[in-house]
């Protein structure tokens, strides 16, 4: 491990730990440090505060990962879970759930849970056809050809779920879709958290056979690398991190492709195990960073993000282009 890397996770994680504290006396009231470890009149206040930390940390963690194994199993620095349509199929499953399940009542953790489990099972449908459409295609940028015509059919069947949708429905799913990372309680944190580790499990065991695969199929088979059981290890780990997160967030764009973008511009792109590394810091404290903005300027996150993501997406094509 070089001094390089070493420096910048030093950087990097110094960089989280202040716009944490930043993020933690961010808002309306100003805190004191009894607030968050003693019962006082603002206790509320402070663990909603924590909560918005944690789960921006989650998905600061989660988003780039899911792009960085994309990205890297496609071999296409413009794949990541929202450009695919991944997150707009989760946003629809949820649109579905939030739609027609407002009569059940159910225990919170079961609603928290019923949550993310739509949105993974929307995505992961997806990433099966994906997969099976890149064999088809030869060249395999008409992914993400195909990745907007789901997400413009998506979005149709979401505008006419909210057309016929009831009051209280259309405007649940709103607030969702607004990402409105205050309203996540400690019980869907926990629900997160479990995803987000499974789905990091699943990305650890992914990595080595993801630097055989970047050698070409051929290497790759010859070093043993199970072709399959990778592909099925991607559709997974991308699936449980970017739908988890959509589930309880809302649809945070660009992200997934843009950390990935930034990361292997500061470090060698070839060394995939750094490079992962690099993509959980650095978008952990862009997440915090878009946290602090949301609360001060009062802008839902996916706006954030998209303004944020569109002109260095833009970027990357022009640099392409000149290339």
């Amino acid at each position: 491990m070089s001094n390089k890397f070493k420096i910048l996770c030093l950087i990097l994680v110094i960089a989280i730990l202040l716009t944490s504290i930043i993020n933690l006396n961010t808002g309306f009231l100003s805190l004191h440090l009894q607030d968050f470890f003693q019962d006082s009149q603002n206790s509320q206040i402070a663990e909603i505060r924590v909560n918005r930390v944690l789960v921006m940390l989650l998905a600061g963690i989660s988003i780039p990962t899911s792009g960085f194994l994309m990205q890297e199993y496609f071999q296409n620095p413009l794949a990541g879970p929202d450009i695919l349509g991944i997150t707009s199929v989760a946003s629809l499953s949820v649109a579905f759930y939030i739609f027609f399940s407002h009569d059940i009542l159910l225990h919170e953790f079961l609603q928290n849970s019923f949550l993310s489990l739509a949105a993974i099972g929307g995505s992961l449908l997806l990433m099966l056809v994906l997969l099976s459409m890149s064999n088809k295609f030869q060249d395999k940028s008409y992914l993400i050809i195909f990745g907007f015509l789901v997400s413009a059919f998506a979005g149709a069947i979401v505008s006419l779920l909210q057309f016929y949708a009831e009051n209280q429905s259309l405007k649940n799913y709103i607030l969702w879709s607004f990402g409105a990372n205050n309203m996540v309680s400690r019980n869907q944190i926990y629900v997160l958290s479990v995803l987000v580790l499974l789905g990091l499990f699943i990305c650890f065991k992914s990595i080595k056979p993801l630097i055989g695969n970047s050698l070409g199929n051929s290497y790759a088979q010859s070093l043993g690398v199970n072709l399959n059981q990778l592909k099925i290890f991607i559709i997974v780990a991308s699936s449980l991190l970017s739908a988890s997160v959509t589930a309880f967030l809302g649809p945070i764009l660009f992200i997934g492709i843009i950390v990935p973008h930034f990361c292997r511009l500061i470090y060698n792109p070839a060394k995939l195990w750094q490079q992962w590394i690099l993509n959980m810091f650095l978008g952990m404290l862009i997440m915090l960073f878009f946290s602090i903005i949301a609360e001060k300027t009062q802008i839902p996150l996916n706006v954030i993000s998209s303004v944020f993501g569109i002109p260095v997406i833009l970027m990357m094509l022009l640099k392409q282009n000149k290339v």
